[in-house]
């Protein structure tokens, strides 16, 4: 019997509402004491809640906002290595996708994609200089680890599970080379939010 759904104000955003845990997820990037490019595994919670409806003139937009955060393996109860809050917006009218965010490390990106209403798959990019979908970034950075470019994608699986990975595309100054930041998990749902539930 096929699933009937109703009417997703949010869009391809809808299945992502709720909090979510992973332990799978796995962190590859330059390690400035090492001298080298490693993995690191952890564990990560992410919450993603409704937002009141957005409009700029008369461009509409429904929207989540988000935050995620990852500890390395083993050091769940430490302080977090990452920390992330945002927006993810869905503009029905111009079948966009909008993530837009800050890590406090001086890095702000607004990355975007065409996404239809019921994708399960979501692109988002974004490029230094761009007019639109941009990245920015602070003095330091800029001289020692500039970014060049950005992808994520979220994958909404069969199984009910929420997976994404990421690629911060890094000109390293201590190596004078390219490198590929790269992060990716898979979460499950460990809380559903219901009208009956309030959240702050």
């Amino acid at each position: 019997m096929a699933t009937v759904l109703g009417p997703q104000k949010l869009g391809p955003l809808t299945p992502l509402v709720g909090e979510w845990e992973g332990n799978v997820g796995v962190d590859l990037s330059y390690h400035n004491k090492d001298d080298e490019a490693t993995e690191t595994g952890y564990f990560e919670r992410a919450s993603f809640k409704p937002i009141p409806v957005v409009e700029n003139g008369h461009q509409v937009m429904e929207g989540l906002n988000y935050s995620m955060t990852a500890w390395r393996h083993g050091e769940e109860a430490m302080d977090p290595f990452h920390d992330e809050v945002g927006y993810l917006l869905w503009d029905k009218k111009n079948g966009q996708v909008i993530r837009c965010f800050a890590v406090p490390r001086g890095l702000s990106i607004l990355a975007g994609g065409d996404a239809g209403a019921r994708d399960r798959t979501l692109t988002f990019t974004a490029t230094p200089g761009s007019d639109t979908y941009g990245l920015s970034q602070n003095k330091y950075l800029m001289e020692r680890a500039r970014a060049t470019e950005y992808e994520s994608v979220f994958t909404i699986n069969d199984d009910g599970t929420f997976g994404y990975t990421s690629d911060l595309v890094l000109a390293l100054a201590a190596t004078g080379e390219t490198m590929h930041h790269t992060d990716r998990n898979t979460l499950h749902l460990v809380k559903r939010y219901h009208p009956s539930v309030e959240f702050g």
